[in-house]
């Protein structure tokens, strides 16, 4: 799998971040806004070509560069996965008037960090905001209210979290699910796994949320944030990706038919270290089955 590197500047102005709007989008008749984000030239350093990237795009220097992450995700290309490897800055510009090179970027806008998820963004921003804001608390949650067909930004401390997971040892192999609950007030409301038999990860993963969307229901939660480490399933439910395959289809109606039962409810991307909980319920049961058949054997 192949990994590309950028630089990508989170910049403020108090309150707001800085968007900037692709002319022609990366995709024909797509114009989401994107962060400043931009390549590392041979020989550069990662804050040089953030200063450039800068320079280039907005047309005003920086007089702030500072490192704030380094996160990586997986996305898809052309229908193959592609490793992403985006190094993070927070950068104070000159000058907030922005000069804008119409070949590449069209418009601009300035965006209350709060308000950031009611914005159409790119995939790539989107994910950067998510894991840097997951970490930080200060990204909003883009909530779907049911029966609604806009989203729209709720406050999240009203909000039950739920993390899932589900893995496989070999994919397809001895496979399992997790789910740990924390309410609204940051206690533990439940948590546990359930072994699945011989399975793909991906399926398990979606058995895991479906798993830990029942026990909401069944403990009466009726706004609920769920995080997972798995992107691909993340992406699909917030309808950035298709379901397109067939093993997939029949759970993923399931989960969507399960969520008419909530008030509120939103999907977050979390690093893998984040979803430790959840996690270790998977490697419990999957251990504990595997441990059972060589006893039996």
């Amino acid at each position: 799998m192949k990994q590309r590197i950028r630089v990508t500047a989170i910049c403020k102005n108090e309150d707001d971040v800085l968007l900037l709007k692709r002319a022609g989008g990366r995709v024909e008749g797509v114009f989401n806004f994107e962060l400043p984000t931009g390549k590392i030239v041979f020989g550069e350093q990662p804050e040089e070509a953030m200063a450039r990237v800068i320079y280039e795009n907005l047309g005003v220097q920086a007089s702030k560069i500072q490192l704030t992450d380094v996160v990586t995700f997986t996305g898809l290309k052309d229908s193959s996965e592609q490793g992403n490897l985006f190094i993070v800055f927070e950068v104070q510009l000159q000058d907030t008037t922005i000069k804008l090179f119409a070949d590449r970027y069209s418009s601009y806008k300035w965006v209350q960090m709060n308000e950031v998820s009611s914005v159409t963004l790119a995939e790539e921003s989107l994910m950067v905001l998510q894991i840097t804001g997951t970490k930080t608390g200060t990204l909003a949650t883009k909530i779907v209210r049911v029966g609604e067909e806009n989203k729209q930004v709720l406050p999240v401390s009203d909000f039950a979290t739920i993390y899932t997971d589900g893995g496989s040892r070999g994919n397809p192999g001895p496979s399992g699910l997790g789910y740990y609950i924390i309410g609204p007030d940051g206690k533990e409301l439940k948590r546990g796994g359930e072994f699945l038999g011989f399975s793909t990860s991906r399926l398990a993963e979606y058995y895991g949320l479906k798993e830990g969307l029942e026990q909401a229901i069944e403990l009466g939660l009726k706004r609920v944030h769920f995080k997972s480490d798995s992107l691909m399933m993340v992406n699909q439910m917030n309808g950035i990706y298709k379901v397109k395959n067939p093993d997939l289809m029949q759970i993923h109606a399931d989960v969507l038919k399960l969520l008419e039962n909530l008030e509120a409810y939103s999907f977050t991307h979390v690093p893998r270290e984040l979803n430790v909980e959840a996690d270790a319920e998977v490697n419990k049961v999957i251990d504990a089955n595997m441990t059972r058949k060589l006893l039996e054997y």
